[in-house]
């Protein structure tokens, strides 16, 4: 089989993930999806990376200023050896100290996460993709100030070959295998309700 990027897995071993600009202003500005339910993802997308062991890159954009510091939701679910990026730049990758720790983790495969979906996501998105980079968008864990914006964002992204994917098929891609010890701690990481649901029915099942 001849396998391409976008036949290619991810794995523990060939992907970083990088959340960019979830912070407290833009959050404000969301209303393309709940701002819940991204809160949810992004700190379940932040949590399982870290039960596989990948690689987790923050960056915010002027968290001193308009912007605010990073959702305190997420803040408080990231471990603490992850520096927090700020920046000034508009497109993340054009930050040298970004651009550094994206390449210092030898990973090919970039899942992003941004607020905005098509600046902070897109932009470094098709960035690293020119740089050789396989990169992905995770798009229920990214959010925008309206649809038209949403679209716009995934038009671009997709003709320059970018892969869309939702945060949690991102994490269960790289787990692989339902037997792999840290199988539950990924699940219980990404916090799919109906997940928890089957898992109940499924116990109540056993007793019987």
């Amino acid at each position: 089989m001849v396998e391409s990027k976008f036949t290619e897995r991810l794995t523990r071993d060939n992907a970083v993930v990088v959340l960019v600009d979830h912070q407290v202003g833009l959050y404000s500005g969301v209303r393309d999806i709940a701002v819940e339910e991204l809160k949810h993802n992004v700190v379940g997308l932040a949590k399982a990376a870290q039960v596989l062991g990948l690689p987790l890159v923050v960056t915010t954009t002027e968290a001193d200023g308009m912007w605010g510091p990073l959702i305190p939701e997420l803040a408080a679910g990231l471990p603490d050896d992850v520096a927090v990026l700020d920046r000034s730049t508009v497109n993340a990758w054009d930050d040298e100290h970004v651009q550094g720790a994206i390449r210092a983790t030898g990973r090919k495969k970039v899942i992003f996460a941004g607020v905005s979906t098509e600046v902070c996501l897109a932009f470094p998105a098709i960035s690293v993709t020119a740089e050789g980079f396989d990169a992905y968008a995770a798009i229920d864990a990214s959010g925008t100030f309206s649809r038209t914006k949403r679209e716009a964002g995934l038009l671009r992204m997709q003709q320059a070959g970018v892969i869309p994917i939702d945060y949690a098929t991102a994490m269960v891609e790289v787990l692989a295998d339902n037997s792999d010890p840290q199988a539950g701690y990924v699940y219980a990481a990404l916090e799919m309700p109906f997940a928890v649901l089957v898992g109940q029915i499924a116990a109540g099942y056993a007793k019987n």
